[in-house]
């Protein structure tokens, strides 16, 4: 480094285990190395989860250390958690002395935990991200150690919370669906003059509604309604009614490149998952969300919390059968007047600068460290 040459700030971020703590940790990331690219960002992570397949492939460094998930009874893996804690807290500690951490930005997961509590025990500034609108254990614990707490929506029980909204790739937050319309419909087999519905469980697929939106095949191809259906890599659907050419039902397990699936379609039948939420709404792309029917109906939550505003319709995944396609979804599909309101309700939910403004507002935070400790 040259006389009077600015050191690059060096970032360690943590949002291990699940696409919905990591995808939004490497938005960020990308918007932190866009506004400086000189920073040196390291990922904390574990073995389990997506982190060893997610997180290499965006070209971060991972290091891990060992997971600390909290057992939820009473039993032999409850008692040892001080000890797996202690020894994840120095594994984490060891990292951010090795890279000569300035600033911890955690975004949960089994991960955040031991991190927040190894950089503040060197003192080093914390910023807290909480994509859900019910807060987990981790953040939680990291949002009474700084004043840098921010979240995805409004209402979420977090001290000093601002709201930003999900750090999204540019690909789809700066998205112009219409304009991409016509080419990402051929690039999947799709007519560019009929409606378009888009299935998806999320990167796992869901049975419930990949069985419903199938068997609904013949009456969704009577009214002209074309499926673009993304059943989740490990499942298989099978569709009824033999030809589809008069509107096509296209069949994939997993899509990469969603910008390309949003600009296709004209609505969207999916679950109800942060980040899905953020994402439909960045691009204006109405949707039935199937809340999923487990962890203390936290979806439900997330729907209501992100999802709002008259740019959706919730079905309860016991209610979602072919009928109820039938009866509510096909009107829906065909009725393009309410299709078009519909849309610009849910463009008006999106929030599509968020991973600049937590990047700039990271860069901030170093900024102002390094000031108080010249």
């Amino acid at each position: 480094m040259t006389a009077g040459q600015v050191p690059a700030p060096r970032v360690v971020v943590a949002g291990g285990h699940s696409a919905g703590h990591i995808e939004p940790m490497l938005n960020f990331a990308d918007a932190l190395r866009r506004l400086e690219p000189t920073a040196v960002i390291t990922s904390l992570g574990t073995t389990r989860g997506l982190d060893t397949t997610l997180i290499p492939s965006r070209g971060y460094p991972l290091e891990l250390i060992p997971p600390v998930p909290l057992p939820r009874r009473m039993n032999r893996a409850l008692l040892n958690l001080p000890t797996r804690l202690c020894v994840s807290v120095r594994s984490a500690g060891a990292v951010l002395d090795k890279v000569h951490a300035e600033v911890l930005v955690g975004f949960g997961g089994y991960v955040s935990a031991p991190a927040y509590l190894a950089a503040r025990m060197r003192g080093l500034a914390i910023v807290v991200h909480e994509a859900n609108a019910q807060p987990g254990m981790a953040n939680r614990l990291g949002a009474h150690l700084t004043t840098h707490v921010f979240t995805a929506a409004p209402g979420v029980r977090l001290p000093q919370a601002k709201v930003i909204g999900i750090p999204l790739r540019p690909a789809i937050s700066q998205l112009d669906r219409l304009n991409l319309r016509d080419t990402a419909r051929r690039r999947f087999g799709l007519r560019t003059d009929l409606p378009v519905l888009m299935v998806t469980g999320g990167s796992q697929g869901a049975g419930t509604i990949n069985a419903a939106v199938s068997r609904a095949a013949p009456s969704l191809r009577a009214h002209g309604v074309q499926v673009l259906h993304i059943t989740g890599p490990q499942r298989r659907v099978d569709v009824p009614g033999g030809d589809f050419e008069g509107a096509p039902y296209v069949v994939v397990p997993y899509v990469d490149d969603m910008q390309y699936v949003y600009a296709a379609a004209d609505f969207a039948i999916c679950r109800s998952g942060a980040m899905t939420c953020a994402e439909l709404g960045a691009v204006g792309l109405p949707a039935a969300y199937v809340p999923l029917p487990l962890r203390g109906g936290e979806h439900a939550v997330e729907r209501r919390a992100g999802c709002g505003g008259g740019g959706a319709i919730e079905v309860d995944d016991a209610a979602l059968d072919a009928a109820w396609i039938e009866t509510t979804l096909i009107p829906l599909l065909t009725d393009l007047r309410r299709l078009k309101a519909m849309s610009a309700r849910a463009s008006a939910s999106g929030v599509p600068d968020a991973d600049v403004v937590l990047a700039r507002h990271v860069l901030n935070v170093v900024a102002d460290r390094r000031t108080s400790m010249a």
